[in-house]
């Protein structure tokens, strides 16, 4: 796919939490998955630890684990969601990303972010600066990015990088470097993502305050003199499903042990509670409805957060009811 060319049809992809327990194991497991049932994209997050428990859970390091993505698949789109500019370097970003795009032959989508998670910058002794000036760290680092991936000698003035004479080889397989994921729903977001992104992503709301939120984006667009439909639109969504209420309370059974907090729920209570929550929660024909209900609002993918790693048997369910009443499984 050529940069800027959005879909027509929803596709889907999976995405994982990589500090909430991600092995070896589980990755090569994920990404056989991923490749035979037909998704679109493997993306996995970048954080230092878990977010979403206070045990130690394993976590596979960014690179070395987006590296495998290539080695293992021929066809899967991949990159991370996303990477924060606080404790990525651009040089950094922009080398491996470049090495990635190479690798797979133009398949690497990068993320980036301006970070979040005030926490894990200060166990790891990170500054984490306040939000006006993340935003400004990531408006920049993307100027260097994008200039050290023509190739070209680069120098930069900005306030937070600089650079002289810079260059970056080999150069990345498509002309201006790989396709740039940003998420976001802030008025400074939306600005950064008219300006430079090729995908939009968002995360848990409803699709009435999705159609809201679609209109100031594309405000966003025409004040940077861009056409709004350049840029492919994608929302991240968790998911539980099952082919009846046994498998659902089943996995909500699972779920409850990746997630403490849901433990205090009654599990028959949970896929309701999950649902509040904007996750993709029931039969397959209740997932089909609600997915078909992004559609309309111009969602042109859906990232499925993927919180139980060892599901491999959801992902199938999903590729063999869901994805072909939605689109067109990946080629």
């Amino acid at each position: 796919r050529l940069r800027g060319e959005v879909h027509a049809l929803v596709q889907l992809g999976i995405m994982i939490e990589a500090q909430e327990g991600l092995t070896w194991e589980r990755w090569e497991a994920i990404i056989a998955a991923a490749d035979r049932l037909g998704f679109t994209w493997l993306r996995r997050s970048d954080h230092l630890f878990s977010t979403i428990a206070t045990g130690e859970r394993d976590s596979l390091e960014l690179w070395p684990s987006l590296t495998m993505v290539p080695v293992r698949s021929e066809r899967l789109r991949f990159g991370q969601m996303v990477s924060p500019i606080t404790w990525r370097h651009p040089v950094e970003l922009a080398r491996n990303a470049a090495a990635l795009d190479r690798l797979s032959g133009g398949r690497f989508d990068l993320g980036v972010g301006a970070g979040w998670n005030e926490v894990e910058h200060r166990a790891f002794g990170i500054p984490f600066p306040p939000i006006r000036e993340r935003f400004d760290r990531l408006d920049e680092a993307i100027q260097v990015i994008q200039r050290l991936h023509t190739g070209e000698r680069v120098s930069f003035d900005g306030r937070y990088y600089r650079l002289e004479d810079a260059v970056c080889r080999p150069t990345p397989t498509r002309p201006g470097g790989p396709r740039l994921v940003i998420g976001g729903k802030g008025r400074r977001s939306l600005r950064i993502i008219a300006t430079y992104a090729d995908e939009w992503n968002v995360t848990s709301m409803t699709p009435q305050d999705y159609e809201a939120l679609r209109a100031e984006f594309e405000r966003a667009c025409a004040d940077a003199q861009r056409d709004p439909n350049a840029v492919e639109r994608t929302i991240m969504l968790a998911h539980l499903v099952g082919r009846d209420e046994a498998e659902l309370r089943e996995r909500a059974r699972r779920m409850q042990q990746i997630i403490p907090s849901l433990q205090e729920v009654p599990v028959e209570e949970l896929p309701d509670r999950l649902r509040q929550r904007n996750w993709l929660v029931g039969t397959p024909d209740e997932v089909v409805e609600r997915i078909k209900s992004w559609e309309a609002v111009g969602i042109q993918g859906i990232l499925l957060q993927t919180l139980d790693q060892e599901d491999i048997p959801a992902l199938e369910l999903i590729a063999s009811e869901i994805m072909p009443r939605v689109g067109a499984a990946a080629q």
